[in-house]
Parts: structure tokens; C-alpha cells; sequence
């Protein structure tokens, strides 16, 4: 085999350096880079050739051209006139770990009259030195796709074990240090306290409300949010997007999902590949898949607009006990008469169900009269919430846990801002600094928010914000009335507050509804209409309970 030729000189010296590390951390150590550079410089005034130009891509991959130096490098040798003759590179690795972007853009340059030298791989433009150079780019593509797989095995073990892979903690936690395993620190997630008061904020506003009002959507939790001041840990406003990525998280309940997402392709990995790794949960996980629940069935391609805002009382709460499917309203005699019909029935014939028809004000009475003579009495309510009133208790230490975390952030800021007051004071420190503004600035910052958060959470363990008998006395009393005697607007929303369904049979009728509800109507008093029902059946516990 014939030796390969010595690469041929360009006919005038002007050389452009491209230096490039894979890593961040690398970046960050200044040793690769400047190596890099110290020995292109010497590399290019042995062959006498000056360098014209430097680009400089710190902590981007080579397995994509996405590296801006390295485009604007491309786009100044092919736009015509180019500035520099040969680009210098460390080794064809530093250059592209992808052969087919590698002799792709090998090629745009040799069109354009410009070379590519290794100063570690130097070979020449015969044919045998160009199968080496492919030959070179194949087993840099091959290399890359071995550490990455490496590197993923890695990290899915760490994950297994319970440790946080270096990712940008979520919204409410914070990365700690867990332990020491020779040079490498373990991490995990904890609770941000005063970030997790937000968190529990957002759930309570979209599950609950804020007091006037019932359950929120996630853009009117945004806008309320953003209405009074509260940010994202960038200081950006609270979209519906970042909201209802944050909401539908399943960190908040415990359990952080690893490997979820191929990192190159963006393409989601089957659920078998995921890793779940426990954490401290900052929402129950009954609350956090009861509001996963709720929001799927808000969605308007499951619950049509019409069914929430439409003028017939049990339309999309009602259905025919025979097909599941719903009931309609069909009217008689121009309009005279109104009637619930079975849908199925009405639009396919009796073949598809047998079907019923009822009149419109003998199940909307039916139903209101059963909901206010079964259900809106002191002592069934009170029954049916037994349990989440003696939750309450069991909750006090789970608040006390929360105010003293808050306390000692709220301490910490408080002391960091003394010892800023104290340096002034003493003449240590220059008030007219501006630095020493900002820092200031900062840290009152970091004091309000963790007081704020602080407030609140001293708020929700406050007499008038716990279930008691006499919250559900005048809960029942106002849902009695408005059911009853109240505006057709009112009555309708009550009703879909409080039922998610209503099965119609040939000789009975059966209600169907949830505890949860119940929970939230009464910690407001029953002082407005609760949103947007789903059809999660729950509180109606035994068979004839609520017929």
C-alpha cells in the first residue's frame, strides 16, 4: 500500500482556527480551549501561515452542525471572497462527530477553495488519504454513539438510586448535596419552602379557588397570578403553557420520571424505558390525580362548551341507564312541551336502544328535589365529609413542618440583610457601591417572597379556613336556597357543581357525585358556583344512597 501524500500547502497563508469542546464543564475548566488554541497558534507559524480568524463553539456537541461559531465559520468561507485559506482544527472530531455532516460540509469548503487541516491527522487530497479521513469520521461517529450510550447507562443507574441526574430542578425544589462518593457529589431534590407555598397555591386556586370563586381554568390561574405579582424563578410572567406543564408534573406527587425523552430526537421513550424516582411530595397524590382528572374532563374535546353554558338543566349531566349514552332534549307541539330523550335512540332508532323520554320539568324537579331532601342536610353532609374533617388534624403537623422551613428562610434573609446593614455601618462596605445596592435589593426580594409565603401558609391554619359543624349548617342553607328558589343561571350551576351524573332507568333514577366537591363548596360557604364538573363518580357510596 502506497504511503498517503503530504497534505499540499496553500498558496497563501491566512489560516482560521476552529476550536470546540463537547461539555460545558470542560468549557468551564479552561484547559481544552485554550490547548486547543496554544497549539493551532504554533501549529500555523511553523507552515508560516497567519491566523486570520478564530471560532470558538465551548460545550456544544459535534454530533449536529446546531453551533452558531461554527455556521458563522461556513457562512464567511462559502458567501464568496473568503477571508482565510485553510480551517485549523485540533482533530477531524472537533470538526463534526457525524460523518455525513462531516463530508458534507468538507465538501462545502473544498468548493469554495478552502482547506480543512488536522493538526494531529494530517493527510493529504489523494484518494487513499480521503477513504482515511472517512474512515477517521466513521469511527468519530461511532465513538460518540458509544459514550453517549455509556453516559445514558450511567445516569439511568444514578436515577435508580434515587439521585438527581443535574438537570435544572423543577419549580418548588431545589438540588442538595445527598453524598459524597469519592470526587463525585450525589444530589437529590428537596423542597423549596417558599417556592412550594406557590406550588400549593396554584393546585388550591385550580381545585378549590381563591374564596369568590370556584375552581379556576389554568389561564384564569395564570392571569390571577400574574395579576398579583407572582413570577417564575426567571422572573417571567406565568403562561399556560409553563402552567399546565408545571400542574400536570408528576414530581409534585412524589415521583420524578427519568428518561422520559430521547435527549437528540426529542422523541418520548415508552413508559417501560421510564425511571421513576421518589421524592418528598409537595401535593397529596389523591389531589394531584383528582385535578389530572378534572382537567382532562374539562377539556373541550371531552365536555363540548355547550354542555357548561347551554340553558337545559341536567344537559351532559343526564344519560340513559340502558346505553350509557346521553340524554337530549326533543321538544313536542311547537315548542309547547320539553322532553329528555335518549340521544342514541332519538338519532339511530330503537335498534341502536330501546331509549325512554321524560319530561324536562318532572326529572329537573325530580332531581333538584331529591338533591335538597337526601343530600343538603347538616347531618348527610357532615357524614360524608367525617373523614376529611378528621384529616384536618392529622394535617397540623404536616403545617407546622412548612411553617418552620419558611421560618428559617425567612431567618436566613432577615440575618443576610443585618450583615449588609451591619458592613455598612461599620464602614466595611459603601452604600453609594452599586453593586452593593443590587445585592441589597436582592435579598429584600428573597425576604418578601419568603414572607409572603409565609403569610399564606399561616392563613390556611386559620379557624375560618377548616371544615367545622357550622361551615356545613350555612353551606347546606345557601345551596338549599339557590337550588330551590334561585335563578335558573344559579340552580344550573349548583347542580353541575355538586352532580356528575344522573342515570335515567324505566323506574328509577340515580344520582352520582363527589366528596370532593362537597369539601370545597362548603370551605366557601356555598358563596358561588364551583366551575366545571367531571364524571368521576365517588361519594355515592352504597348502592341506594342517593337514589
Amino acid at each position: 500500500m502506497k504511503p498517503a501524500a503530504p497534505a499540499q500547502q496553500p498558496a497563501t497563508g491566512r489560516a482560521a482556527l476552529y476550536l470546540r469542546v463537547s461539555t460545558g464543564r470542560q468549557a468551564e475548566s479552561d484547559l481544552s480551549i485554550p490547548d486547543q488554541r496554544r497549539q493551532g497558534i504554533a501549529f500555523c507559524k511553523a507552515r508560516g501561515w497567519d491566523v486570520v480568524a478564530e471560532f470558538v463553539d465551548a460545550g456544544l456537541s459535534g454530533t449536529n452542525d446546531n453551533r452558531p461559531e461554527f455556521q458563522r465559520l461556513l457562512d464567511l468561507a462559502t458567501n464568496g471572497a473568503p477571508p482565510f485559506d485553510v480551517v485549523v482544527v485540533h482533530s477531524f472530531s472537533r470538526f463534526a462527530r457525524d460523518a455525513f455532516l462531516h463530508e458534507m460540509h468538507l465538501r462545502r469548503l473544498a468548493k469554495a477553495g478552502v482547506r480543512l487541516v488536522s493538526m494531529t491527522q494530517e493527510l493529504g487530497d489523494d484518494p487513499m488519504s480521503v477513504m482515511i479521513r472517512q474512515i477517521f469520521a466513521l469511527f468519530d461517529e461511532y465513538q460518540s454513539k458509544e459514550t453517549r450510550k455509556h453516559v445514558q447507562r450511567s445516569m439511568n443507574e444514578n436515577a435508580r438510586q434515587g439521585f438527581w441526574n443535574g438537570a435544572a430542578a423543577p419549580f418548588g425544589y431545589k438540588v442538595v448535596a445527598a453524598e459524597q462518593r469519592g470526587a463525585k457529589t450525589k444530589k437529590k431534590l428537596a423542597i423549596d419552602p417558599v417556592e412550594a407555598e406557590t406550588v400549593r397555591l396554584m393546585f388550591r386556586l385550580l381545585t378549590e379557588g381563591d374564596g369568590t370563586t370556584g375552581p379556576m381554568g389554568v389561564k384564569a390561574t395564570a392571569c390571577w397570578l400574574n395579576e398579583r405579582g407572582y413570577r417564575t424563578r426567571g422572573g417571567a410572567r406565568w403562561g399556560i403553557g409553563p402552567l399546565y406543564g408545571l400542574i400536570s408534573n408528576t414530581v409534585y406527587k412524589g415521583q420524578a420520571v427519568f428518561n422520559r425523552m430521547d435527549s437528540k430526537t426529542r422523541q418520548r421513550k415508552p413508559e417501560s424505558e421510564h425511571i421513576i424516582v421518589a421524592v418528598d411530595p409537595i401535593i397529596d397524590p389523591a389531589v394531584f390525580d383528582a385535578l389530572q382528572t378534572q382537567l382532562k374532563d374539562r377539556n373541550p374535546r371531552v365536555m363540548p362548551p355547550r354542555v357548561v353554558t347551554g340553558p337545559i338543566l341536567l344537559t351532559g349531566i343526564a344519560t340513559c341507564a340502558s346505553c350509557g349514552g346521553g340524554m337530549t332534549l326533543r321538544t313536542g307541539k311547537s315548542g309547547r312541551y320539553r322532553y329528555y330523550v335518549c340521544a342514541a335512540a332519538a338519532q339511530k332508532g330503537k335498534t341502536a336502544c330501546p331509549g325512554r323520554s321524560v319530561p324536562m320539568d318532572r326529572l329537573d324537579n325530580a332531581v333538584m328535589d331529591r338533591v335538597a331532601d337526601e343530600l343538603l342536610m347538616p347531618g348527610r353532609v357532615a357524614d360524608m365529609l367525617r373523614g376529611l374533617m378528621d384529616r384536618q388534624t392529622k394535617r397540623d403537623e404536616d403545617y407546622g413542618n412548612r411553617l418552620t422551613a419558611l421560618r428559617g428562610v425567612l431567618a436566613e434573609a432577615e440575618g443576610r440583610l443585618g450583615r449588609l446593614y451591619q458592613a455598612i455601618e461599620s464602614g466595611v462596605a459603601d452604600l453609594s457601591d452599586g453593586t452593593l445596592k443590587d445585592r441589597i435589593g436582592a435579598v429584600k426580594t428573597e425576604r418578601d417572597i419568603a414572607q409572603a409565603a409565609f403569610d399564606r401558609a399561616v392563613a390556611e391554619m386559620r379557624p375560618e379556613a377548616r371544615i367545622t359543624e357550622e361551615r356545613i349548617a350555612a353551606f347546606v342553607g345557601t345551596m338549599r336556597e339557590n337550588v330551590l328558589s334561585g335563578d335558573t343561571p344559579f340552580r344550573r350551576a349548583w347542580l353541575r357543581a355538586v352532580i356528575d351524573g344522573v342515570e335515567v332507568d324505566d323506574r328509577e333514577i340515580r344520582i352520582h357525585g363527589r366528596k370532593t366537591v362537597l369539601e370545597r363548596l362548603v370551605m366557601a360557604g356555598g358563596a358561588a358556583p364551583a366551575g366545571v364538573p367531571s364524571f368521576v363518580r365517588k361519594w355515592r357510596t352504597r348502592q341506594d344512597s342517593n337514589l
